[in-house]
């Protein structure tokens, strides 16, 4: 199987993964696209635990405002080195982070930094649907634990599918980010303000 150009380029968009990488995972992967991204998706999360130890202390606070001033969006996201934090790859990461925070409205960064207090409600409320739905008792754990992977989705930034590319999440879009730097990359914290909202 000849790799060409035109295949690199059109993986390399789609991944953001060095041109090296491309063709070894075309290479790998027998010229099969698909299989050559959850090759590089593999290959960039084991970066990623290796990288998971570095500090990261540089990088950006990005903002975006949207609607006339009618949302506004702050998001910190940290790298190794000033190098990295300004380059053009990276303040577009950060950029495009806040693009999504505003139309996804993520409440929580990631699962873990979910109260335990909202998770036991969420349960409980998926419970009494069970129930009131008659569906068998042994099979609860399975429903409560399929609603909560989809309350993850819809409330986690890192959970929620990408705005500009719904077949990958923001988690494997900071994935590719620090496969492509070779930094630690860490989305520290967001927030979001809505003109008029509720302020809890």
């Amino acid at each position: 199987m000849t790799i060409t150009t035109t295949m690199v380029k059109k993986l390399r968009d789609k991944t953001g993964a060095g041109i090296m990488d491309c063709k070894e995972a075309l290479s790998s992967s027998g010229g099969d696209f698909e299989k050559a991204v959850d090759y590089l998706r593999k290959k960039g999360m084991s970066a990623a635990t290796k990288r998971s130890s570095k500090a990261a202390k540089d990088g950006v606070i990005a903002s975006y405002i949207h609607m006339g001033g009618r949302i506004g969006v702050l998001v910190e996201v940290n790298c190794e080195t000033d190098f990295v934090g300004k380059t053009e790859g990276f303040q577009q990461f950060a950029k495009d982070l806040t693009m999504h925070i505003a139309a996804s409205n993520p409440l929580y960064l990631k699962p873990e930094d979910i109260p335990e207090e909202v998770i036991a409600r969420e349960k409980e409320i998926y419970r009494t649907q069970a129930q009131a739905e008659n569906k068998p008792e042994k099979i609860w754990d399975k429903i409560i634990e399929g609603k909560l992977k989809k309350y993850y989705e819809d409330v986690c930034l890192l959970n929620q599918k990408f705005i500009k590319d719904t077949d990958i999440t923001v988690e494997t879009l900071l994935t590719n980010m620090i496969a492509k730097t070779g930094e630690n990359v860490l989305i520290r914290r967001f927030v979001r303000y809505q003109l008029g909202e509720e302020v809890n």
